[in-house]
């Protein structure tokens, strides 16, 4: 199980073999384990991805290369049929070497030549294929959470809702609460994605509720509510008229989002992929990605209907927070 890891992280397994992994990293006796070799591997993979951006082939490349080898060819075959100049005292045996030598110096610029146009034109194929690999792993993180919230909705009648008010009043909330239902593991990585400032740090971990509890009023609090939702954002649910909190109800709704890439400062879009892909898990379960210029058709994906980053106004009105965001 463990060789097949790296596959795994690659998306280069087969679906049955992918479904074998997914199901021992749920299993509660190996999962953990699995989670932590997981995450190593995957840091270990992370210098792999060297340039995010790929970088197009020169125009024409290819047609150079070519036609670069069979000039050089045809280069040969006339050179290896002139005859060869005999020096004073050697014989013609003696005169072979030069012609091969010519033609192996040839070759190797050929081949030189061959395996450049080659990196450039594989180069941003396997860069493509590492940010499939980013986005199929931040989808089944997304997934193994909606799993985990679906069993807390299913124990509880609702989705994890932070209190109306108070300190522990914010969106990243619903982390601690399912780790410490033991729903998720605190440092498996589940909550992070790839090659973002937390996935680097290799020291990310959910606090408990009972941790988190503690620490309020200490300076270690703030670094705390600021990280402890990982890289996703969560619903921020809705107030009623007189404005209080409302539960997050489990409505099996494909519309309304409940869980998302975090957003950034600027409360737009996210940072975690580098070409804008932004990924949604909806209220029944499933995801969907998202390009920018397509992410708030409609309904502002981190903003209710009032423009501000709160509760939304109504039930209909989603808003997805940041960790620290208060409703």
């Amino acid at each position: 199980m463990r060789e097949d890891l790296v596959g795994h992280l690659l998306g280069a397994l087969e679906p049955s073999e992918s479904k074998a992994i997914e199901l021992a990293l749920a299993d509660p006796d190996r999962g953990p384990q699995l989670s932590r070799d997981l995450e190593k591997l995957r840091l270990a993979l992370e210098p792999l991805a060297g340039d995010r951006d790929v970088l197009p082939a020169p125009s024409g490349l290819a047609g150079r290369t070519m036609r670069f080898i069979v000039e050089q060819e045809a280069a040969v075959r006339i050179q290896d049929s002139r005859p060869l100049p005999m020096p004073r005292g050697m014989s013609a045996e003696d005169a072979l070497p030069r012609g091969r030598g010519a033609r192996g110096w040839i070759d190797r610029v050929i081949i030189a030549a061959s395996a450049l146009a080659a990196c450039v034109l594989v180069a941003p194929l396997l860069l493509d294929s590492i940010s499939q690999a980013r986005a199929r792993r931040a989808e089944r993180n997304l997934l193994k959470t909606s799993g985990a919230l679906q069993g807390y909705a299913d124990a509880h009648r609702v989705f994890p809702t932070p209190p109306s008010t108070g300190p522990l009043s914010r969106a990243g909330l619903y982390a601690p609460t399912l780790v410490s239902e033991q729903r998720l593991v605190a440092d498996d990585g589940t909550l992070v994605c790839p090659d973002t400032p937390l996935s680097r740090s290799g020291t990310f971990r959910v606090p408990t509720l009972e941790e988190l509890e503690r620490a309020v009023g200490t300076p270690e609090f703030e670094e705390m509510v600021r990280t402890m939702g990982g890289d996703y954002g969560y619903t921020l649910g809705h107030r009623d008229a007189s404005g209080e909190l409302q539960p997050n109800r489990d409505l099996r709704r494909t519309h309304h989002p409940l869980m998302a890439d975090a957003p950034n400062d600027g409360g737009e879009r996210s940072s975690n992929h580098p070409d804008g892909l932004h990924h949604v898990l909806f209220e029944d379960g499933h995801i969907k990605r998202f390009g920018p210029s397509d992410l708030h058709t409609g309904d502002h994906l981190f903003k209710n209907h009032d423009g501000q980053v709160a509760a939304g106004i109504d039930e209909d009105d989603a808003v997805i927070g940041d960790s620290e965001d208060q409703p």
